[in-house]
């Protein structure tokens, strides 16, 4: 009888998917196993200071940087990303005067569905361009630059575009070539 549940629970682990965000690790095995050790570990990191603040080494005075991360479940498996305008480099880290914006891709049935977040941009200053199944969003005003080239699941119809810009937020709805 233990043979069994050993048998059962193995192939539990085998789907298992951590990560290691340096105060703990967090263990995906289903959509929603794991939810609270998230929500544990959210507060962990709060309370053990992660915003890091400081000058960079041999940049500009006064260059801002900003860099995160966006963390989400597809298909059972956490995806992580980073944001922002640091990038690493061979010599160290360097700030870039360009920004990459936070995005979401939503495979639907029939189109594919992209957010970005664009705060502090007007909507003149956006710039969206399809090729295939690339997808390029340029946006800049007087104090805030924004690029991201996104590989969309599927080929679309460029002509097919539609977008609506509100509060900082971009949705681009596209059809799919079938």
């Amino acid at each position: 009888m233990a043979e069994k549940e050993d048998e059962k629970n193995k192939g539990k682990d085998e789907d298992k998917v951590e990560i290691d965000f340096g105060v703990g690790k967090i263990s995906f095995g289903g959509l929603f196993k794991g939810l609270g050790n998230l929500i544990d570990l959210a507060d962990r990191l709060k309370e053990e200071g992660v915003e890091k603040r400081g000058e960079i080494g041999g940049l500009p005075k006064g260059a801002k940087g900003v860099y995160g991360l966006s963390i989400r479940s597809m298909a059972g498996k956490p995806v992580v990303e980073s944001f922002g305008n640091i990038r690493e480099t061979a010599k160290g880290p360097v700030v870039e005067e360009v920004r990459e914006p936070i995005v979401d891709v939503f495979d639907e049935e029939d189109h594919i569905l992209v957010i970005a977040e664009l705060p502090g941009v007007s909507e003149e200053g956006i710039k969206v361009e399809v090729a295939g199944d690339i997808l390029n969003i340029t946006a800049s005003d007087t104090d805030r630059k924004y690029a991201k080239e996104i590989l969309l699941p599927s080929k679309v119809k460029p002509a097919s575009l539609k977008r609506s810009y509100k509060n900082g937020i971009l949705e681009i709805s596209l059809e799919k070539e079938r």
